[in-house]
């Protein structure tokens, strides 16, 4: 499995920036899509997720009406638009996948960085204030 992130950039406070993430190697239905974010000094945080087969999401609330995933099931790809981006959004983030195990609520273990065993290379995301 393969998850490649990009769309990362330099943008000023209130801009908007499109993440996207390619994800290769296996069907990829029945599976839980994420991202995460780290800040310098910080530990990672999740940010969203969305089941891929009935496009169930949850965010984080410090995003919450900001930023919209969703995924492409046609191009193997998912997406995380952020808008009104601030200053604390900055970070490099990260998209995970891991099968959507039965016996797990997903709004339980999305937010959890351990339950994903794929992660692709991080794209920063420096919003300027």
């Amino acid at each position: 499995v393969q998850l490649q992130a990009s769309g990362g950039g330099l943008v000023q406070a209130g801009e908007s920036l499109r993440l996207s993430c390619a994800a290769s190697g296996r069907t990829f239905s029945n599976h839980v899509m994420g991202w995460f974010r780290q800040a310098p000094g910080k530990e990672r945080e999740f940010v969203a997720a969305i089941t891929w087969n009935d496009i169930n999401t949850i965010y984080a609330d410090s995003v919450k009406g900001r930023f919209t995933i969703s995924r492409d099931s046609v191009k193997n790809m998912v997406f995380l638009q952020m808008n009104n981006l601030k200053a604390e959004d900055t970070a490099v983030y990260y998209c995970a996948a891991n099968i959507n195990r039965r016996g797990y609520n997903f709004a339980d273990i999305a937010g959890i960085a351990g339950y994903y065993a794929y992660w692709g290379l991080g794209t920063l995301v420096t919003v300027s204030s």
